[in-house]
């Protein structure tokens, strides 16, 4: 991995209007954000490949990384920056062959760390814990512990992600403990102004020793 990944992580919102979503990941890139994940569980494949591609020309115009989830031939297609997977997604170790040792391979780890250091054995760059807190975008979500990101930082190698409901107000606690990459997707697009909160959290980040 070419850089250690911290930061904001945006996450694409579900959205019914195209050009409104192009719009809003605009407002967190100009608020500094650098890493996006694409997450589209309503909309038709040919929308879902004029989304990403218009989002990877968006991306690579601020300089950003773009993620897509779950999707690893749509992600070959709009040649992205790499893939989101959870655990029902696919096979990490035949994921990292497809896409090469330069692209970004993410696994999702729940509140298991034992899934943890599986993912990174079989060639993850960052681990995602969560639910962190409720989740207004999975309230199933089962609920992930802060230690988490204690024990990443001292027993694996790989970036440690946290994401669920998480907020300004409980941000600080995370980066605290260990996490180096924040995944939001509510607090920080439901924001009256999307740059600002962008710059907000990565601010914490700045305020903090990495």
């Amino acid at each position: 991995m070419p850089n250690k990944l911290r930061g904001l992580y945006a996450i694409t919102p579900e959205c019914a209007d195209g050009k409104q979503l192009l719009a809003q990941i605009e407002a967190a890139l100009s608020g500094g954000c650098r890493i996006v994940q694409y997450r589209d569980k309503l909309s038709d494949m040919p929308e879902q490949v004029a989304r990403s591609r218009a989002l990877r020309e968006l991306t690579r115009r601020h300089g950003a990384r773009l993620l897509i989830n779950d999707d690893i031939a749509l992600a070959h297609l709009i040649d992205a920056d790499g893939v989101h997977l959870g655990k029902d997604d696919g096979n990490l170790a035949a994921a990292r062959a497809i896409l090469g040792p330069e692209k970004i391979l993410g696994a999702s780890c729940y509140g298991d760390f034992c899934a943890a250091q599986t993912a990174a054995k079989a060639g993850a760059d960052y681990v995602a814990f969560g639910a962190m807190y409720p989740s207004p975008t999975k309230p199933d979500a089962t609920t992930a512990t802060v230690d988490l990101f204690f024990r990443s930082k001292n027993e694996l190698t790989v970036t440690s992600c946290a994401i669920g409901g998480i907020t300004l107000e409980n941000a600080a606690t995370l980066i605290s403990a260990g996490a180096d990459l924040l995944a939001v997707i509510t607090d920080l697009f439901n924001a009256p102004d999307i740059a600002a909160r962008a710059a907000n959290y990565l601010r914490l980040f700045e305020e903090a020793k990495p």
